[in-house]
């Protein structure tokens, strides 16, 4: 029998709808139900590799995470990454499959509704329940037709949907009862509860808002989510890092100093949460030389358009900044896209990023040149630490995981280059670090998650580390429980499992 379908669409973007879809998967999980998220087109920077090799949103990842299962590919089968204000790389099941401005894209529907469809009929045949999350607003009355992520699916698949509003911006009454409006009749009538979210004043006052909204509405109001403060779980969207910067100003003076540059295309950004839980540890996003002042590290992180960026870097001022203070001693690391800044060459012959023969110098602190290919590199990683200069001798021999995500290949200039890793996970080196071990970078994403590499490159910098670890697993498995006892606690249960089909006890009918 498929599995039993629930969908929570939004009146926008940032309404909370991934976070709800979070919550719900864990709660279903702790009841007893073998649960899996979807989202059937994904527009984020932020992305992440399966077990299989194929890349898929980040949220589907942590939805996935929350449910307690692996993330496959089913669970996300588009994934747009931005390349421009109208271009996208289009990634479909986890491989690249063209590079579009949005006219383009949207002629292509009748292809990618065929893998949307068969993707989650995958998902139904090996789960009791699928949560089915939409994008932005189901309202956008101009893209209706080409629609394969919102009502289009609730249709297909019957599904049941949640509508979610975010009180915190304002106007949630509006937003709300304006996008039932502007539903189609079919389409409004799936819309089974109204979820206010975000918010943090008195319930009491909002009580007779929400009995008006329901009469308005004709829909129930099935609950009022507060917004949960300091919630440690990885973001897809670069917005979040305002928060990132606000809580940076709050750091003491006498905290490491880490500044990781704001690049305009800023990818896998989570691969420093890690590192801002730290106790001690200040982590600063900057965006101009003057913000960077004169930090112990600066890292240059991952990016969807590595020369464009770059470009951006050399303009702001930042890159003469950088060579200075790696010059004066600070130290400097690359994340994939920030570890081909850091040589001497990045050349796109093929045009895959950029227009064909395109290419920029470095930032020169490392011995190796790069050249974009046709191929993209999406593995899981596994490797072992080489001996090395710096923090490196402390860690030699660890084995170390994470994730690699890019079209770039690097090759080492001279031999004197010293490799950072031995891939087992592939018979290949990767990495380079200079002479003093200060300056080094690596094609692995969420290489900081790894406790004692991470907390012995903080010590090379002078920090004092606490007693207590930070473990990214289990900071993560214990918010994604508080998480699902906020919601629990916020919504009426027992009438969305009645929406869903689902028994009171949590068992699939």
């Amino acid at each position: 029998m498929p599995a039993k379908v629930l969908m929570v669409q939004g009146t926008g973007s940032s309404a909370g709808k991934s976070l709800l879809v979070t919550a719900l998967c864990r709660i279903f999980a702790q009841d007893g139900l073998r649960v899996a998220p979807f989202k059937a087109q994904n527009m984020s920077l932020n992305s992440y590799v399966t077990m299989q090799g194929h890349e898929m949103g980040r949220a589907q990842v942590v939805q996935a995470e929350a449910a307690g299962i692996a993330p496959h590919v089913d669970m996300n089968p588009v994934l747009l990454k931005p390349e421009g204000d109208a271009r996208s790389q289009v990634v479909v099941m986890g491989r690249p499959w063209q590079t579009l401005p949005a006219q383009n894209y949207y002629e292509q529907k009748q292809i990618l509704w065929e893998q949307v469809t068969a993707a989650l009929g995958r998902l139904r045949q090996h789960y009791d329940l699928v949560i089915i999350e939409g994008a932005g607003s189901p309202a956008e009355i101009n893209l209706r037709q080409n629609d394969i992520v919102n009502m289009a699916v609730a249709l297909f698949a019957n599904a049941p949907v949640l509508l979610v509003g975010d009180i915190d911006r304002g106007g949630v009454f509006a937003s709300l009862v304006g996008t039932l409006a502007l539903l189609e009749e079919e389409e409004r009538e799936l819309v089974k509860g109204l979820v206010i979210n975000k918010f943090r004043g008195d319930l009491r006052l909002l009580q007779s808002g929400l009995e008006m909204l329901e009469a308005r509405a004709n829909v129930p109001v099935l609950g009022v989510v507060h917004y949960l403060h300091q919630l440690k779980i990885a973001e897809e969207d670069s917005v979040a890092l305002d928060g990132t910067l606000a809580a940076a100003a709050d750091g003491a003076p006498e905290d490491l100093d880490v500044a990781i540059v704001r690049l305009p295309r800023i990818s896998n950004f989570d691969d420093f949460d890690a590192l801002a839980l730290e106790t001690g540890v200040r982590v600063r996003y900057v965006s101009t030389a003057r913000e960077l002042g004169r930090p112990a590290a600066v890292i240059l992180p991952g990016t969807k358009h590595t020369l464009s960026d770059l470009g951006w870097l050399r303009s702001q001022g930042l890159a003469a900044r950088i060579v200075d203070l790696a010059r004066q001693g600070a130290a400097v690391v690359g994340i994939c896209g920030g570890y081909q800044m850091l040589g001497r060459s990045i050349a796109d012959p093929l045009g895959v990023e950029s227009p064909a023969g395109a290419g920029l110098p470095g930032l020169g602190l490392l011995p190796l040149v790069t050249e974009f290919a046709a191929a993209k590199t999406t593995h899981q990683a596994k490797g072992r630490v080489l001996p090395g200069p710096g923090f490196l001798s402390a860690v030699a021999g660890m084995q170390v995981a994470g994730y690699e995500i890019h079209m770039g290949q690097s090759e080492w200039v001279n031999d004197r280059v010293r490799p950072l890793f031995r891939l087992t996970h592939r018979e290949a080196l990767d990495g380079a670090v200079d002479a003093s071990g200060r300056i080094w970078g690596t094609y692995l994403h969420g290489l900081f998650d790894n406790t004692d590499f991470r907390r012995a490159w903080l010590k090379s910098l002078g920090w004092s580390p606490p007693d207590r670890e930070v473990d990214m697993a289990t900071i993560r498995e214990a918010e994604y429980d508080r998480l699902a006892a906020a919601v629990r606690s916020s919504l009426d249960m027992p009438r969305l499992r009645r929406i869903a089909g689902l028994k009171q006890s949590g068992g699939a009918i």
